[in-house]
């Protein structure tokens, strides 16, 4: 006979939690659950994509707001496409897990197009959780990809041109994220030499789009007005509504970007870790967007909904590298850090004359440089020699790459468009068509 929850809460010791056990159950049980998690937090960072289209339509002019939304959409399907011709066995050769040192050398994976069996893969070799099924988690790593394009769509807004943005995005979905992803989640090199913890991707996905919109926005350059006489003139965003909306639906999204991560749902334990990193999630989000409340209110002696905004992601970005391991208030702790680096991060750009409409730079790679070394306060399987030169090695690799194919991109065909087109919004140069027609009217 099994054992029941009720039996293993029964067996408990006094030291002992719900989540230092595991129930057994089938093997079917296990794919099933397994397989479900990958689909429901699939499912989640998939909405992401509306809530990323959402942010970037609130904040851009709306003379601009067509092509942010033509840009997510266009974006997101390229991934689909090439994550399956391209990405996915880079990341894991023919849909294996076991990838690594002793298989690829534990730096590039295998050029193929994604088969998808029926059966399911095992999550190691020991076997430890179970079964799944490929095409669910398939599913559930193509939304991570697309997601990391999605960050450098809204900080190259309101001057790129739209095709030369989806070549890159191509580029970054097929080749530059599956290599680097697998560095790490495939049992690739910093996984097997450095020991690098990265539970759900602060470095793997979000410092990789920013450092990958870094290297865009230096090469593209600035908006028309924007740094003038050494002043910074502000382009106030189209419809903050749009943005709080894709704010939370964003928050909604991480619970399936960081509790899908768990990447096994068939014990108790299991399911005990998913809600921890659910409520540790949710808390870091809170902390991150409270102390950007405050602190606004300190400096500028009123509150600014966009810094809240952007804390509140920033907080979801820090503790994305390890949101099972900190209690609730180390947890708060960690995305309030992220909602104050945001808050002094995005004027220091600005001070520099880097052009970031959405802030997407201090969210998503500064804050996601500052989840992956909290990893270290909570995670003891983390070091922070570990941790740096993980962060380093990657920034590296995807910021000289992206700056490679964002030069060679602007000698072809250009990157940028023409001053009169910038001027009079790209929703009518490139599209010929604009998201709020009668404002325009007479």
């Amino acid at each position: 006979m099994e054992a029941t929850a009720e039996d293993v809460e029964d067996a408990l010791t006094a030291d002992e939690t719900i989540s230092d056990v595991g129930v057994a159950a089938s093997t079917d049980s296990i794919f099933i659950f397994n397989s479900l998690l990958f689909l429901i937090g699939g499912f989640l960072v998939m909405f992401m994509a509306a809530g990323f289209a959402m942010l970037e339509a609130g904040l851009v002019r709306s003379k601009n707001v067509a092509m942010q939304l033509t840009k997510n959409v266009a974006l997101f399907s390229l991934a689909g496409i090439f994550y399956y011709l391209i990405g996915y066995n880079l990341m894991y050769p023919l849909g294996s897990w076991s990838i690594g040192a002793d298989e690829t050398g534990g730096y590039l994976g295998a050029f193929g197009v994604a088969v998808l069996e029926g059966v399911g893969v095992a999550r190691d070799a020991a076997d430890d959780y179970g079964y799944a099924s490929t095409g669910s988690d398939f599913f559930f790593q193509l939304m991570f990809c697309a997601a990391t394009a999605s960050i450098v769509s809204g900080a190259l807004a309101e001057r790129i041109k739209l095709w030369p943005f989806l070549i890159f995005t191509i580029v970054l979905t097929g080749i530059i994220y599956p290599i680097q992803a697998s560095w790490k989640w495939g049992g690739g090199f910093l996984d097997s030499q450095y020991g690098f913890q990265d539970f759900a991707g602060s470095t793997v996905v979000h410092s990789v789009g920013g450092w990958a919109a870094l290297a865009g926005a230096l090469i593209l350059g600035p908006r028309i007005g924007k740094y003038t006489a050494g002043r910074v003139n502000p382009f106030p965003g189209s419809n903050l509504a749009l943005a709080t909306l894709g704010t939370f639906i964003l928050w909604l999204g991480w619970f399936g970007f960081n509790g899908g991560s768990q990447l096994a749902m068939g014990t108790v334990g299991d399911v005990a870790d998913v809600s921890r990193i659910f409520a540790n999630t949710n808390t870091a989000a809170a902390g991150g967007s409270v102390a950007a409340l405050i602190l606004t209110q300190i400096l500028y002696k009123k509150v600014d909904l966009t810094m809240v905004l952007n804390g509140a992601l920033a907080g979801l970005v820090s503790i994305t590298a390890e949101p099972l391991t900190p209690t609730l208030g180390a947890a708060t702790l960690i995305g309030a850090v992220g909602g104050v680096i945001v808050v002094f991060a995005i004027p220091l750009l600005d001070k520099v004359k880097v052009d970031d409409v959405v802030g997407a730079i201090p969210v998503h790679l500064f804050c996601g440089i500052w989840g992956t070394i909290a990893v270290v306060f909570t995670n003891d399987a983390a070091t922070i020699g570990g941790q740096l030169i993980s962060i380093i090695i990657v920034g590296v690799f995807v910021f000289v790459v992206s700056a490679i194919v964002w030069f060679i991109l602007k000698m072809i065909m250009g990157i940028r468009v023409s001053e009169e087109e910038e001027i009079a919004g790209l929703d009518l140069s490139e599209l010929g068509m604009e998201a709020y027609p009668e404002f325009s009217k007479g």
